[in-house]
């Protein structure tokens, strides 16, 4: 059942992407042509891997979802390094698989990864911090923590707005869940303030 769900998931995508570059090469332009190659392949398994994890999660299917964010996160740490900013939105897609399934704890710890990479990183892009802001509040929420998901969220609107303007469609995301989160303590004024911006 697991090989099944991997084969639905993802490796049913990427199958024709892993068929291995031709190992000898007899001169340095052919070299040169098969890391090109091997680049764009292992770039390639890492936006279908993306793209299909976030496809299962806009439809609802926490669990398909996690074989292709794990496949995005071994190819995407095999091509930029374990430290990398870019493997930050993969982590914040098996938090939020993690949290669909009911498994808290692990999107804990794949939320934390985001985190430490982003510390790491002082000059990471305000889009990529306003991302893990989001998945940070949306844990939250799901903890029933509801003030510090606000917290979060509006962390997130800052930053989006920094990065992308405040009218961007970028932001809309955070007024929306906080004022589900507003709507949810029953302050109507305050979360039909946030729907309107939306």
């Amino acid at each position: 059942s697991h090989q099944g769900a991997d084969w639905k998931s993802i490796h049913e995508k990427i199958c024709p992407l892993l068929i291995p570059p031709q190992p000898c090469f007899h001169s340095e332009r052919d070299r040169e042509h098969g890391k090109e190659q091997l680049l764009r392949r292992q770039n390639s398994i890492v936006e279908v891997a993306l793209s299909a994890a976030q496809e299962f999660l806009w439809e609802g299917k926490a669990l398909e979802s996690l074989p292709a964010a794990l496949q995005a996160l071994r190819s995407s740490a095999r091509l930029f390094g374990w430290s990398s900013v870019r493997l930050v939105p993969v982590y914040l897609l098996l938090a939020e698989a993690s949290t669909g399934t009911g498994n808290l704890r692990q999107a804990s710890k794949y939320l934390s990864e985001a985190e430490w990479i982003i510390l790491q990183n002082p000059d990471c892009p305000a889009a990529v911090q306003s991302r893990l802001h989001r998945g940070l509040g949306l844990f939250c929420v799901a903890q029933g923590n509801l003030d510090q998901a606000l917290y979060h969220l509006a962390t997130d609107v800052y930053l989006a707005a920094s990065a992308f303007g405040v009218d961007s469609t970028e932001v809309s995301g955070g007024y929306f869940h906080m004022a589900n989160i507003f709507l949810r303590q029953n302050k109507m004024d305050v979360a039909n303030s946030l729907y309107t911006e939306v």
